[in-house]
């Protein structure tokens, strides 16, 4: 059939936002129980960020732990870390990696291998990037094959193969010379060879190993096909974000314009109306309204995949508002909600409590403030004295002092 182009209804910004808080398990009625729940719910989780997986997790539960989220991860393994999207580490659920394998994953893979291969050969590693880039990935398979999982670092001192370096910007401060070894397990897990296995750190820090997919899942994941894939990826997307932009879709999946509108096509998607004169999509059994479900307040992590589910912000946020809350790639700072429009950010105090920094000029009625701190005492008791550091610190979160 194709996407449909002619709007069956409109959507405003007060629906989109009762669609956040009903779709994305932010209300307190609509909470759901888990974590493979409330990944499935939100179609991904932002995993740059170790603690912003279990900090998404918490605000769409109740009486999750992060202890909970870890055997989620690393244990039972009903989701996995992938990097996908616009280059980007992400949780998926199971049933959604063959999608991303054929279609986002493997537009990132083939990026990155050129890229490694291109500086193995202009920095030393080898005459011939691509063979050594080759060899490099074989030795890594190879020592993975016994079933044990291994860091970078064990890697690399193990394996000559993977012995190269490249350097970057060495007139900058940012610049230096770093090892191409974690580059070749990017292109490894890109291409679903290899996945993140146990985290050698605490939860709110990344220190992955590495082990095969193939051991670590107890089965070989057949990618889709790259069409096959953007469209499951775009159900997805249109089922917890709908209605969005082509614009929308196409910023959070880091595609072409093409693979989009052929991905609505395939899904049968629906145009409506937006608010301001834009054309939204929606799966042709969601066209439906959907009600608001009443005031709700929520604090969402840095990167949240609420916060950075649209390119087109201005439903729930303000313009203006827009530079104290992310930096000028783009990235989320942490995020305090009410009715679904973003009101300010969270930090943390030296003794662990969250608390909320309202934006510049804005005042809240008493029952928001209310809300706010209700949630700002839970979040504190979730995090039980742990404080959560972070390299995306906003303007607003820096406001109110060293981390």
């Amino acid at each position: 059939m194709g996407a449909s182009s002619s709007p069956v209804r409109h959507v405003d910004d007060e629906e989109r936002r009762a669609r956040i808080a009903v779709r994305h398990a932010l209300h307190p009625a609509h909470r759901v129980v888990g974590t493979l729940a409330a990944t499935r719910a939100m179609t991904v989780l932002h995993a740059t960020e170790a603690a912003s997986v279990h900090l998404a997790v918490a605000a769409r539960t109740d009486g999750t732990t992060p202890a909970d989220v870890e055997g989620a991860l690393y244990d039972d393994r009903p989701v996995v870390k992938q990097l996908a999207m616009r280059r980007t580490l992400f949780v998926f659920t199971r049933d959604l990696l063959p999608a991303a394998l054929g279609s986002a994953s493997a537009r990132v893979a083939v990026e990155q291998r050129r890229l490694v291969a291109r500086d193995a050969a202009l920095h030393g590693a080898g005459d011939d990037g691509e063979a050594w880039l080759d060899a490099a990935r074989r030795a890594v398979l190879a020592r993975l094959a016994d079933g044990s999982a291994h860091s970078a670092r064990d890697l690399r001192e193990q394996l000559p193969e993977l012995a190269g370096t490249y350097t970057v910007s060495p007139d900058k401060s940012y610049g230096g010379t770093t090892h191409l070894a974690p580059r070749v397990l990017t292109t490894l897990g890109a291409d679903g060879l290899i996945v993140r296995g146990p985290n050698a750190g605490h939860w709110r820090i990344n220190r992955p190993t590495w082990a095969l997919s193939s051991v670590w899942l107890g089965e070989r994941v057949e990618p889709l096909t790259s069409r096959e894939g953007y469209a499951e990826l775009v159900r997805r997307w249109l089922r917890t974000f709908g209605p969005g932009t082509v614009e929308d879709v196409q910023w959070w999946l880091g595609s072409t314009k093409t693979a989009v509108r052929t991905a609505l096509a395939d899904v049968d998607a629906v145009a409506v109306s937006l608010d301001g004169g834009g054309t939204g999509w929606l799966l042709p059994d969601d066209a439906e309204p959907v009600a608001a479900p009443g005031p709700w307040a929520a604090l969402l992590p840095v990167l949240d995949p609420t916060t950075m589910g649209w390119r087109g912000r201005d439903f729930y946020l303000e313009p203006a508002n827009t530079p104290y809350l992310f930096d000028s790639n783009g990235n989320g700072g942490t995020t305090a909600w009410w009715n679904g429009r973003v009101v300010g950010a969270w930090v943390q105090d030296a003794d662990a409590r969250v608390r909320v920094l309202p934006l510049p000029g804005t005042r809240l009625p008493r029952v928001a403030r209310d809300a706010l701190a209700t949630e700002a005492d839970r979040l504190t008791a979730w995090l039980d004295g742990v404080v959560v550091s972070t390299i995306y610190r906003s303007q607003l979160m820096r406001s109110a002092g060293p981390a």
